[in-house]
């Protein structure tokens, strides 16, 4: 039998680990790997139209089913697109390897074609980046840089000269699985114990739940229950906490709603669990306690009384044991009930005449959409006035999913995102929430989802503006500049890409529009041109009073609506004891 090359190695090693397929463009010094790829059974080539696409394809793939994604760019242009999708991966805590091929071994330092430095390049959004230049380091190096992927979650990348891909392997290639599965951190019995002692002494306590509570959702309840703490959440901790939570009080930071600021900045301590809240001037700075299984996150974001080293699950189970049931609920009743005030007052500004309000109110678009998507929906949400979208109206039930940019908040995201989830899930319904601006950014990727036929559905937030960015001018005191384009038919491109498409003006039809698309067997998009001026701004709010926003969410999210939160909110309402 021939000795493999090192190509054919390096993926043989992937086929070993798990990866099913690499996202990427096809050229020169990755044409090695590509053709080891065509010629190896059980893995083939995404091809994407910009490599910054397959980086985030590769990053969602990795963020939803918790196994190595891999994604690659040719030489010099080819891998420094995958830069913008490689740090959204590393900060969300995704396992992604990227092969960034380079030019060959003996040209390097001579200013060639094409010539970069991957090896410095991809440091700063990555926890691995080396550079294979010789046989005798294959699958060594390889397997290292997939583990340190995998047991880290992070980004791993490996730069490769087209020449040495070519050279015959030296070492044996072997047979080696990375470890997938995590240990867990227990934390230290003095750590428990002053946890214990914190909250039993507590008067009031709130918890603030992140992406770290997930698996948690139980134990977080009971911890809730005993001490009758109002529960808020993050952005990213939102699908794993909010559902069948009688405590919610909304969500805190920019796009925060509902009473959750106020509970955590009255509370006598206040409980952060799973979550790197990067927002210190929501965080009361003082009386406060942080449970996370990273110890670097650890006080990073405002004074503590006590840091607790441990998972959420397994600190929770090891304190509750040792905390006294607090009977007066008066702190967590009063929450609850500025919570149900609060949305209900925001609903009231949402609701009048939306069903017949030309352009369509975008609130009403994504209040349609979260009722009639699959239970089990995955939704890829653009960067901007599509996180207040997702954040207000996508209701959680612990088995649907929605991933974004939350945390390298990059635009552009939603649809390369929705490709590695329907890649990853065939058979589940994927839905990406895109704003025209993040749309006509990655246009090109509508080409890959008519290519590989995947049934994705697009929804396209259209107002003709960049939201998002009038919204930050207007409340820093600037006229809005630049922000307004001229009218896109996103539907006319869909289909001229070969999608499924329609576009909607009329309120009146956008029901049967989406459920249309979300019912097709193929990929499809609904182009909802919505109004650009849903946000309006009171003009006495300030910069200086940006911090303060979240006591009353009409003011920031600014007549939007929370769609069926305010359900959850009325019913825990009535789950308050009568006197």
């Amino acid at each position: 039998m021939a000795k493999p090359n090192v190509a054919e190695q390096f993926v043989q090693v992937l086929v070993q680990a798990g990866v099913e397929r690499i996202y990427g463009v096809v050229g020169d010094s990755l044409n090695p790997i590509v053709d080891a790829i065509r010629r190896t059974p059980g893995i083939e080539w995404v091809h994407v139209r910009n490599e910054e696409a397959g980086a985030f394809a590769a990053a969602a793939e990795a963020q939803l089913t918790g196994r190595l994604a891999v994604c690659a760019g040719s030489c010099g242009p080819g891998n420094t697109h995958l830069v913008q999708g490689l740090y959204d991966a590393h900060r969300t805590g995704a396992p992604v390897l990227a092969l960034a091929s380079h030019i060959p071994s003996g040209q390097i330092g001579t200013g060639f074609f094409q010539e970069t430095h991957p090896e410095r390049l991809f440091v700063d959004c990555s926890g691995y980046c080396e550079q294979i230049s010789r046989p005798a380091q294959m699958p060594r190096v390889l397997r290292i840089a997939m583990q340190h992927a995998l047991s880290r979650g992070e980004v791993s990348v490996l730069v490769l000269p087209g020449d040495v891909a070519h050279l015959d392997a030296v070492a044996p290639t072997g047979n080696g699985v990375p470890v997938t599965e995590h240990g867990t951190v227990v934390p230290p019995e003095p750590q428990v114990a002053r946890l214990a002692e914190l909250i039993n002494d507590a008067e009031t306590v709130t918890l603030f739940a992140g992406a770290g509570v997930r698996g948690a959702h139980a134990e977080v309840m009971e911890l809730a229950g005993t001490v009758q703490a109002p529960v808020g959440h993050s952005l990213r901790g939102k699908e794993w906490i909010q559902y069948d939570n009688p405590f919610d009080v909304g969500m805190s930071g920019l796009l925060g709603y509902g009473a959750c600021y106020r509970a955590m900045n009255d509370a006598d301590l206040l409980v952060l669990l799973g979550t790197d809240f990067p927002y210190n001037s929501f965080l009361p700075q003082a009386r406060t306690v942080q449970v996370d299984h990273d110890a670097t996150r650890l006080g990073r974001r405002t004074p503590l009384e006590l840091a607790v080293h441990g998972d959420v699950r397994e600190t929770l189970r090891a304190v509750l044991p040792l905390l006294r049931r607090k009977s007066d609920r008066t702190f967590l009743d009063r929450m609850l009930r500025d919570h149900c005030k609060t949305l209900e007052q925001v609903v009231d500004a949402y609701t009048r005449n939306v069903e017949r309000h030309v352009p369509i109110h975008p609130e009403f678009a994504a209040d349609l959409l979260d009722e009639l998507a699959a239970d089990d929906a995955i939704f890829t949400v653009d960067t901007g006035m599509c996180n207040v979208w997702a954040a207000r109206y996508l209701t959680p039930n612990g088995r649907r999913r929605v991933i974004g940019s939350f945390l390298h908040g990059t635009m552009a995201n939603a649809l390369p995102h929705a490709i590695g989830a329907q890649f990853a899930y065939p058979g589940r319904q994927v839905v990406s929430m895109s704003g025209d601006g993040g749309l006509g950014m990655l246009l090109g990727e509508l080409l890959t989802v008519a290519l590989h036929d995947l049934p994705v559905k697009i929804v396209t937030f259209n107002n003709s503006s960049l939201g998002m960015v009038k919204l930050e001018m207007l409340v820093d005191g600037l006229p809005d500049y630049q922000t307004d384009h001229r009218p896109v038919d996103f539907a006319a491109i869909a289909s001229g890409a070969g999608l499924r498409a329609e576009r909607v003006t009329d309120p009146t039809r956008l029901r049967a529009a989406l459920k249309e698309a979300l019912s097709h067997d193929g990929p499809a998009l609904v182009d909802v041109v919505t109004d650009a001026n849903a946000l309006s701004v009171p003009p006495h709010i300030t910069a200086g009073q940006l911090g303060g926003f979240a006591l009353a969410a009409s003011k920031v999210v600014l007549e939007g609506g929370v769609g069926r939160m305010i359900d959850l909110a009325r019913a825990n309402l009535r789950n308050i004891p009568r006197p």
